[in-house]
């Protein structure tokens, strides 16, 4: 099973136990990722994703949230790309 994504979303801090920034993957994307998570998850319900954000490509892990899905958005790449909370970025996601 191999599905890629394109979407656009805003960079927020979680001030959780373990705080970093994420991109939210928009519903209808969520769904998508929702239908073959079974097939590609490796527990938890954690998604193993390659990431493309500008320039900067990346694997992560894509973690369930409240019916969606959130992209980790790594230190590295915020710095390598100049971003900060709140700066729209499109996210070009690679599942499978």
């Amino acid at each position: 099973m191999h599905l890629r994504l394109e979407f656009t979303g805003r960079i927020f801090h979680w001030r959780g136990p373990a705080p970093h920034y994420f991109v939210a993957v928009p519903e209808q994307e969520s769904q998508e990722l929702k239908a073959i998570q079974r097939i590609v998850t490796y527990g938890w319900g954690v998604i193993p994703a390659r990431v493309r954000i500008g320039e900067t490509a990346f694997t992560t892990s894509l973690f369930p949230k409240d019916g969606r899905f959130l992209v980790p958005i790594k230190a590295a790449v915020r710095k390598a790309e100049r971003l900060v909370e709140g700066d729209e970025v499109t996210v070009q996601l690679e599942v499978g």
